[in-house]
């Protein structure tokens, strides 16, 4: 991303054939891809380098997809690696319930190899834009709530929230506009980008989790997010 260097995915799946295939796919459009058996090889590969991307199964042996996001979402260096869920539960409640855990992308299997890899490389699109596009920024300050960009950090009164890629790019987008209603369909093509697959209710969904991440560290923070009836959501300045 951003360089020749090819985007090191790293692909969490207990089925060998379908992992092999997909690997497969990966390499044929470019990609580097890496199989990974469980929650164990997967962090011990996360020790060892930092993936641009995860790909990530629901029922896994032992520590099940769902449990590993929430490690990721809590990690300090991983934390703003995108993780898409690829998955046989694929009910709409299974796809927010992957989506409020932190995901940024949710395929229900079975899916076609050519909308995986369009889907992959859109994820590894819109993550280099997010690092194009607040490079030279700086501070963003509401209410309590600090946003610095350089540091990619949020604290509210001096106590850190740990966030996920989205979630970051959305308070990022909300504190630039502070005092200004935005839309759904806007925050929606700011953060997500016309190539993302899928709908509004997907800002709904990260402002819930946004809001009560920065609920917890201080009770306030949270209703600096503000919900416009019939329009979405503004950030008081």
């Amino acid at each position: 991303m951003g360089n020749d260097k090819p985007s090191i995915i790293y692909y969490v799946e207990d089925d060998a054939n379908i992992r092999d295939l997909t690997l497969y796919a990966l390499s044929h459009a470019g990609l580097e891809g890496v199989g990974l058996l469980d929650a164990e090889e997967f962090f011990d590969a996360c020790e060892r380098a930092v993936p641009d991307l995860v790909l990530l199964d629901i029922m896994l042996p032992g520590t099940d997809g769902l449990q590993i996001l929430s490690r990721i979402r809590r990690s300090e260096r991983l934390s703003n690696v995108p993780v898409m869920m690829l998955t046989a539960k694929g009910t709409e409640l299974d796809t927010v319930n992957g989506l409020d855990a932190g995901a940024d992308d949710y395929l229900a299997k079975p899916f076609s190899m050519l909308e995986l890899v369009s889907r992959v490389n859109a994820l590894l699109r819109r993550s280099q834009r997010s690092i194009d596009a607040t490079a030279s920024n700086h501070k963003l300050e509401a209410g309590p709530i600090v946003l610095d960009v350089d540091a990619h950090s949020v604290q509210v009164e001096g106590v850190p929230v740990s966030l996920t890629l989205k979630e970051f790019e959305l308070l990022h987008a909300l504190m630039q506009n502070a005092g200004r209603a935005l839309t759904r369909a806007q925050l929606f093509e700011q953060v997500w980008g016309s190539d993302f697959f899928g709908g509004t209710r997907t800002v709904d969904v990260h402002v819930q989790t946004l809001r009560q991440k920065l609920e917890r560290a201080r009770e306030a923070a949270g209703s600096q997010l503000e919900t416009v009836r019939g329009v979405g959501y503004r950030m008081r300045p």
